[in-house]
């Protein structure tokens, strides 16, 4: 390499090197501060606001009852069988007593020898009574002696009467007849079984009768839920063994206080189920309507910022944004009511999120 190329080529990387350091200082210059974007905001809006909830129910029967003997005997015949409906008092099943005969057959005599001997002293009384009005012929004694003894066997006549009425009332007992209009749904026993009260001879019922053809819908509603709940209003139910079908009731009762363990208030619906497609034990899926006064405050779900601190919206005063600590209610997806420090006046942010800190400087877009 001659001496002219030795120096040549470092001049040349030189000047390069210095053209591309002044073409990089325009284009520093050039670069510009990004805007500051605009956050969207929206005012609460107050007015009635209506939502549901689904929560589990159950079907149970308005009326049921286990059927026990009243008094300890055997079982002559029964009449009825698992799955027959029945009416009001009709006959279910018999049962014999034997010891009931002797005790009714001593009750008969007992009640013939009192009446018997009430009416000796009835006769006695009579005839002394009117001998009594000849003057010196019968003494007052004699005569109230008499009254006495008549009205102390009129007593035990009564008496004995008592006991034949109360040996053919047991009697009665041994009839056993459905106390209301249901099927049976359970039947423990056979001909020829011991029964009798519950724990003095039959452990099980007889048998369990219940009313299907109406039904009671009973849903344990939180209590977050009890001060929302539209009571007028019809409430929609469906069960798993009948898909794509929708029923309908109305609250008829509701407990008046919460339960202890649950933190709810059972209610209850009253369900006609005159087909009886629907069974006793179902469990339904139930449409709670839920409302809340025209005084109420809701905001889009999004501005509802739930952080590790609580629950906020971000209020926007003079571009500064400020967490505002509130009570989230009930929410039908898109919107949710607040509880808390707001007024239909205030600018809350539409899309709240931890990224707008408390304090920060915010410009916003209002929108309608």
């Amino acid at each position: 390499m001659n001496s002219f190329s030795k120096y040549l080529i470092p001049a040349v990387l030189f000047l390069s090197l210095q053209s591309c350091g002044h073409s990089d200082k325009p284009e520093q210059k050039k670069t510009a501060v990004s805007a500051t974007p605009e956050i969207e905001a929206i005012n609460p809006k107050q007015g009635d606001f209506a939502s549901s909830r689904t929560i589990p129910g159950e079907l149970q029967p308005y009326q049921k009852v286990d059927v026990y003997a009243k008094i300890s005997s055997f079982v002559k015949k029964l009449y009825v069988d698992v799955g027959n409906e029945v009416k009001a008092g009709q006959l279910l099943a018999t049962l014999e007593a034997p010891e009931l005969n002797a005790q009714q057959s001593a009750a008969a005599s007992a009640l013939k020898s009192k009446e018997a001997i009430y009416i000796a002293s009835k006769a006695k009384y009579d005839r002394l009574k009117e001998t009594s009005k000849t003057p010196g012929t019968i003494s007052a004694l004699d005569l109230e002696q008499a009254l006495a003894a008549q009205r102390s066997d009129i007593a035990q006549l009564e008496s004995a009467k008592a006991s034949y009425r109360e040996v053919i009332d047991v009697k009665n007992y041994l009839q056993i007849r459905a106390p209301f209009s249901g099927n049976i749904a359970v039947r423990n026993v056979s001909a020829g079984a011991y029964v009798g009260p519950s724990g003095k001879g039959s452990e099980l019922p007889m048998f369990n009768l219940v009313q299907q053809d109406r039904l009671r819908l009973i849903v344990n509603v939180p209590e977050f839920y009890t001060g929302s709940l539209n009571k007028e209003g019809d409430i929609k139910f469906s069960v798993q063994s009948l898909p794509g079908e929708t029923f309908t009731a109305k609250i008829s009762r509701s407990a008046g206080a919460l339960d202890s363990r649950l933190r709810s208030q059972s209610v209850e619906m009253d369900v006609y189920n005159k087909d009886k497609r629907l069974l006793p034990g179902m469990v339904a899926n139930v449409i709670l309507p839920l409302s809340e006064n025209n005084k109420t405050l809701s905001v889009p779900t999004s501005a509802v910022l739930n952080s590790s601190l609580g629950v906020f919206v971000i209020r926007v005063e003079k571009n500064t944004a400020h967490w505002v600590p509130v009570t989230s209610g009930i929410s039908n997806g898109d919107t949710t009511t607040i509880i808390g420090p707001v007024t239909p006046d205030d600018i809350i942010v539409k899309s709240a999120s931890e990224e707008i800190r408390d304090g920060q400087s915010i410009k916003i877009k209002l929108s309608k």
